[in-house]
């Protein structure tokens, strides 16, 4: 891959085109949220994103869900990667699943170790995220497009940045195509993982994972148990806004546009938004970008 006058070694968008978007969904558990979440799918399509994906909830626990959002998605003709952890699946479970989303129609997937249902401790994990994409190599070849997780940040479980970057190689090595990165704030905390990352011969596009900020207390329990860092300054801000959500929500707003431009020229090549199954933010921000679809 050419390597980027900014420092991503990554190949950047053309000129004059769009960088690859894509948008995180969990799985409604309602009536009134798969209503929403269609509203919310219609509004993003403007943005003519590359796929949506849907998560898998610890230990499988959102497995139906996940498939039933997938065929959503399918069905009205958009491009759709469910999340497929290992967890604690058996290899038979896991082919299953490959065979039922090969027929369904799906052409990617996000390959994760995933999180054990809650008490059962990580002590309980039986494989990762590497027997996973090794799993979905050996079981259906090269049908599927497979995105890892990367941690710019470091994984919490890690011991060493060093080591995680170690575990993620293997990954890489297993078969994946391309990496989504946990959200971060810190621009140099991901280009400083690309650049490692490319000093060790791994060559596939690492998308930056972006997570608009719109609720105090939301982002800094999600930061807390994913491991991801606010840096103080903006702490700071969000602490002081929390009580005026207008407020909060527009330094929110300006603050990840910031961060989005500086991955954007920095050569990045594209941004996967965690939406929380909420459109107005990451069309604020994708507006502010100027991007195709957004809007003035």
């Amino acid at each position: 891959m050419t390597d980027n006058p900014a420092g991503t070694g990554q190949a950047a968008p053309a000129p004059g085109s769009s960088p690859r978007l894509s948008f995180e969904f969990f799985p409604p558990r309602t009536d009134e949220g798969r209503e929403s979440l269609r509203e919310v799918t219609d509004r993003l399509c403007r943005l003519q994103p590359a796929f949506f994906s849907c998560t898998y909830g610890a230990g499988g626990s959102t497995r139906d869900g996940t498939r039933e959002t997938i065929r959503q998605l399918l069905g009205v003709g958009l491009d759709a990667a469910p999340h497929l952890s290992i967890g604690a699946d058996s290899k038979p479970d896991i082919f299953a699943l490959l065979d039922d989303y090969r027929e369904a129609g799906v052409r990617r997937i996000v390959a994760l170790r995933g999180d054990l249902p809650s008490g059962l401790g990580r002590a309980r994990f039986v494989h990762n995220a590497e027997a996973l994409v090794g799993w979905i190599r050996e079981h259906s070849g090269r049908h599927f497009h497979v995105e890892v997780a990367a941690y710019p940040e470091t994984h919490p479980d890690a011991q060493s940045p060093a080591d995680d970057l170690a575990f993620f190689k293997r990954k890489v090595e297993a078969g994946a195509d391309s990496a989504i990165t946990q959200y971060f704030y810190n621009t140099h905390a991901y280009l400083d993982f690309v650049n490692r990352c490319r000093q060790t011969g791994l060559a596939l596009p690492i998308i930056p994972g972006i997570m608009p900020i719109t609720n105090y207390d939301g982002i800094v329990r999600f930061s807390e148990n994913c491991g991801a860092d606010i840096p103080r300054w903006m702490k700071k801000h969000l602490e002081a806004l929390k009580d005026d959500a207008p407020g909060l929500r527009a330094f929110g707003i300006e603050a990840v546009t910031r961060l989005c431009e500086e991955l954007l020229a920095a050569g990045a090549p594209g941004l996967h938004f965690y939406t929380l199954n909420r459109w107005g933010a990451t069309m604020a921000i994708c507006r502010n970008l100027g991007l195709p679809g957004a809007g003035s």
